[in-house]
């Protein structure tokens, strides 16, 4: 079997993105079910927003005159009535919050900005702007303007202007089918007992939970033995997933067999190792149509590396418009070194524009702890071997 060459960080990440080569199938759903959901098409305004002229608050409706003080109070209009045009000289309209404007009405004064009012008569107060409380139609989106892009992560935002379209179903991209699972004979799952000689079973839960948090679900499928021939069958029955998310079995240990036992099964490899810190051995490649992600084994290492890599690569698969991190600016709090020659990726927390590295960069890619106290990733070049204290940096939020 001939292995798939150790790439830099760069390469890695082109080379995971390069792997979204195809869009996902899509489906119609209701406006109800389609928070989390990534359109499939661009939605155009069917409707003018707002759809009609109406009032920003309660208040008095009238036509703009410079020097208008005294008016006479018309009528009176209610949310979701119609009144035609009907002013004759210094008249006005009392009306509610969100009613329709007739269009002799071009500003409206809110009741407690008059000097005086009561159901026959007021007097403005002496400085009015034409337009004040006036929302006018089509003063949001015009019919034809583009309201949302392909590619965009619904969010409840979102809903509400696809709600005041009147539409109620949407096409959206499925969902990717996911399937999380580990290796390992010493690997116990949270609901049994451990001895002194066992761990339970960190990785799968951590990693469906990242996944979770950036929108993805995942089904859990438990623990792989340290067996080449169970772990070959196993793999077998995993080509129905669009993904395949590993992780341990992938350094050159004698028990380390997880690549062997997907290229029994057709896999082809686009890298297995990084030049990075952690998280070398991590692979990723095809199985046929499944793509799969292998992680290291050590808790931090697999986590930081499916941040890194699998999350954009998720977010390509699913059709989102928008799936590269975006880093913020920070000061460095406390100067910190590392070994250069390679890319380092550095845990910290970020807190009032300050970003403090964790335990001065001196933590194991196996420990769990870094990643508790950490809020935020930093991430080194190729030749960076120490930050200075008061250091401008890039970091990405956990």
């Amino acid at each position: 079997m001939a292995k798939a060459s150790v790439v830099s960080f760069d390469e890695a990440v082109q080379c995971s993105l390069s792997l979204a080569t195809k869009k996902p199938h899509t489906e119609w759903v209701s406006l109800f079910d389609a928070l989390g959901c990534t359109l499939a098409k661009k939605i155009t305004c069917k409707k003018n927003l707002p759809s009609y002229n109406n009032a920003a608050m309660d208040g008095f409706a009238f036509t703009y005159k410079e020097g208008l003080r005294e008016l006479n109070v018309k009528t009176t209009i209610l949310a979701g009535s119609v009144v035609e045009a009907c002013l004759v000289g210094n008249e006005c309209y009392k009306i509610m919050t969100g009613a329709k404007v007739p269009f002799d009405a071009d500003t409206i004064v809110p009741f407690e900005m008059c000097q005086v009012y009561n159901e026959t008569m007021i007097i403005l107060p002496e400085k009015v702007k034409k337009g004040d409380a006036l929302r006018f139609k089509g003063e949001e989106a015009t019919v034809g303007t583009i309201l949302l892009d392909e590619g965009t992560l619904l969010n409840s935002r979102d809903v509400a202007l696809l709600a005041s379209q009147g539409i109620m179903m949407v096409e959206v991209y499925k969902k990717l089918q996911i399937a999380v699972f580990s290796t390992g004979d010493e690997l116990k799952s949270p609901w049994e007992n451990a001895s002194e000689d066992e761990i339970y079973d960190i990785n799968a839960l951590s990693l469906i939970s990242l996944l979770k948090e950036h929108g993805f679900s995942a089904h859990y499928c438990g623990v792989i033995p340290d067996n080449l021939e169970s772990a070959t069958a196993y793999f077998a029955q995993m080509k129905q997933y669009d993904f395949l998310l590993t992780s341990g079995g992938v350094s050159m240990g004698e028990a380390d067999f997880v690549e062997r036992a997907l290229v029994s099964n057709g896999f082809q490899a686009s890298f297995h190792g990084i030049n990075i810190k952690p998280g070398k051995p991590t692979m990723m490649g095809k199985m046929g149509e499944t793509i799969v992600a292998s992680m290291p084994g050590n808790p931090l290492a697999a986590y930081v590396n499916a941040l890194v890599f699998v999350i954009p690569l998720l977010k390509k698969l699913q059709g989102i418009q928008s799936f590269s991190f975006q880093t913020i600016e920070a000061i460095n709090k406390e100067h910190f070194t590392m070994r250069s020659g390679r890319i380092n990726f550095v845990l910290g927390r970020f807190e009032n524009g300050f970003f403090e590295v964790f335990a001065k960069n001196k933590y194991g890619s196996g420990m769990v702890k870094p990643l508790v106290g950490s809020n935020a990733l930093w991430i080194s070049d190729f030749s960076t071997e120490s930050v200075k204290e008061n250091e401008e940096i890039k970091i990405l939020l956990l």
